[in-house]
């Protein structure tokens, strides 16, 4: 129990760590176990550190849900046109088809893989560094037009229906496919991490409501969602404050060197 609580110590703040910062959470919540010879993680487990994030996210931004729920309802039952209804019906819109794609991707990707450990190791390294050199040159590129509020159902659409790439494919990251997507479609920084947030919060709600019966609640448990709830609120303000001024450089360079050293340990396990 002492080991399953360390362990579950660490994963939740892994989960919190990265799981709002584009460099994939389920990347890191593999890396992990498969490095110091850990039990792989349940995918309950995975959940159940999600729900920690989860709280991160309603906790932080839970004035903004206040605001786009309420704003949603006064669109369709009382006709009142507001920014709040609009953004709340753009990310409905968004998550509907993004969650179904994610069921059929994620299935598909599972039977490709299998339960080769190494091959999905090595899966996740190549995209790491592929998605990291999408990032930088994305980034890079892009002008920073559009703000949170500009943002339109084009682009609502486009940014959600791109998670479902982080379900195909390990270690894409969603946080990272949509902030790259947005960043693409000109919105700035800041804008693009709140909204790829904003965009995660349902669709995380959903695999924790689909996977609360296989949860297993004890000690382990609560330390991981707990560590990764902390962990996650203090990154979500980081990386907010951080983009005001900075890029998505940083990140970018940091998935490349990450990708090449796991690319480094696969070639000494096989």
């Amino acid at each position: 129990m002492f080991t399953d609580t360390i362990h579950a110590l660490i994963l939740g703040i892994v989960q919190g760590l990265t799981e709002f910062l584009p460099v994939s959470s389920s990347a890191h919540l593999n890396l992990f176990p498969w490095i110091f010879n850990w039990e792989k993680i349940s995918d309950s487990f995975d959940v159940a550190l999600h729900l920690g994030t989860l709280l991160a996210i309603v906790l932080f931004f839970y004035k903004d849900w206040i605001k786009l729920i309420k704003g949603g309802y006064d669109q369709v039952v009382k006709k009142k046109n507001t920014t709040d209804g609009r953004m709340f019906w753009y990310i409905v819109f968004a998550t509907i088809p993004a969650g179904i794609l994610s069921l059929v991707l994620d299935k598909i990707s599972g039977e490709i893989v299998g339960d080769n450990l190494n091959v999905e190791m090595l899966i996740i390294a190549i995209t790491l560094i592929v998605m990291g050199i999408i990032l930088y040159i994305v980034d890079k590129k892009a002008k920073s037009e559009v703000t949170y509020e500009k943002i339109n159902l084009k682009q609502s659409m486009l940014i959600g229906i791109s998670q479902a790439i982080a379900a195909a494919f390990p270690g894409v990251s969603r946080s990272g496919i949509t902030m790259t997507v947005a960043r693409w479609l000109n919105i700035d920084r800041e804008s693009a991490a709140k909204y790829s947030f904003m965009l995660a919060t349902p669709i995380t709600l959903a695999a924790v409501i689909f996977d609360l019966n296989k949860f297993a609640f004890g000690l382990p448990f609560l330390v991981g969602v707990l560590a990764s709830f902390i962990v996650g609120i203090l990154i979500i303000k980081f990386l907010l404050n951080y983009l005001k001024k900075g890029s998505f450089k940083v990140f970018a360079i940091y998935r490349i060197v990450i990708g090449m050293i796991v690319i480094g340990l696969f070639f000494t396990r096989i």
